[in-house]
């Protein structure tokens, strides 16, 4: 409702009334701060809820443990980048100044608790599908960070991030549905010693879950190490926090791994069968996809720079004095 309202202001505010938002955004210097300020704030609210952004985030785990595993993919996989895509595309592109003035806050404090919150939540979890949500949530937070920026490495980086964001979380949520069809429950407490029964599916998921924390080598180290540099200069608190937060990633991934995985088998699951080849055919290509962008990141960067450093360009001169970030 909120966008829709300021789409309609818009278009009535404008000098020429219009839904084309590339006249939108060609008539920005007919728009005062204080309406940019006014649909600014409306539209990032809107797509904050997309995110999900703190504190609109509380949809989310329980959307998840809602919905089948198809759902959860496609919802986690592409649609929460919507929201961070329409930042971009509306807020940043149409109006810039605003963007200048509001982004570190909205964006870089907000995505910074993105970040730390959905971490040390997602630590307290005992429903393994709900820790990966939450783990959606703190890894959204670096593309915010990165949008708040204004530099090129942090704009790239989170663009960059929304799609490695999209191929790990969907492998995780895969994953979750793997073991929920065969136990029918997502205990994390309740298992122990599946990498015994289940071998291959237990390598797949820990593949997926060093992508997650960031290991080195694959995709999501890039994007992330992307925005921390990008941040550091204009942001130097919020990037400690967040390259911070990398060890509790870690922290609850890995002792997932080990209370699910590791350890002496549990009786009532020894009979399950491992990673099916349908399974399989949904998992490798994404695993694949993981793999190649953590060593060779320009064949999504290459696609992205020019438009973004453009983008970047647009919002930094909108404001008098400022000088271009784009190294």
């Amino acid at each position: 409702m909120l966008i829709l309202l300021v789409m309609l202001g818009l278009y009535y505010y404008g000098a020429a009334p219009t839904f084309d938002m590339t006249q939108l955004a060609a008539q920005r210097a007919s728009y005062s701060m204080s309406f940019q300020r006014i649909c600014w704030i409306a539209l990032f609210i809107g797509f904050a809820i997309k995110i999900p952004a703190f504190p609109f985030h509380t949809w989310l785990p329980d959307a998840h443990v809602e919905a089948p595993t198809a759902i959860s993919v496609i919802l986690a996989g592409v649609l929460l980048k919507m929201g961070t895509y329409g930042i971009l595309r509306v807020n940043y592109a149409i109006l810039p100044a605003a963007s200048h003035e509001l982004a570190w806050i909205f964006l870089g404090v907000i995505g910074t608790i993105n970040i730390v919150y959905g971490a040390m939540v997602a630590m307290a979890q005992t429903d393994y599908k709900k820790l990966v949500a939450y783990s959606s949530i703190s890894h959204m937070g670096y593309v915010m960070l990165g949008m708040a920026s204004f530099t090129a490495a942090g704009i790239n980086g989170a663009v960059l991030q929304m799609f490695n964001h999209g191929t790990i979380t969907a492998m995780l949520f895969i994953l979750v549905g793997v073991i929920y069809d065969r136990a029918h429950h997502r205990e994390i407490n309740g298992f122990g010693g599946l990498a015994q029964q289940m071998p291959v599916y237990a390598g797949i998921t820990g593949f997926a879950f060093f992508a997650a924390l960031g290991l080195p080598g694959l995709s999501a180290f890039i994007s992330e190490v992307l925005v921390l540099i990008g941040a550091w200069r204009p942001h130097p608190v919020m990037t400690i926090l967040g390259a911070g937060t990398a060890i509790l990633t870690a922290a609850y991934l890995l002792w997932c791994f080990q209370r699910i995985y590791l350890g002496p088998p549990n009786d009532r699951y020894r009979i399950l069968p491992d990673l099916s080849l349908r399974e399989g055919f949904t998992l490798v290509p994404l695993a694949i996809i993981v793999a190649i962008l953590g060593w060779y990141p320009q064949a999504v960067l290459g696609l992205l720079q020019t438009s973004l450093n453009h983008l970047n360009h647009t919002v930094i001169a909108a404001v008098p004095g400022q000088t271009l970030a784009l190294h």
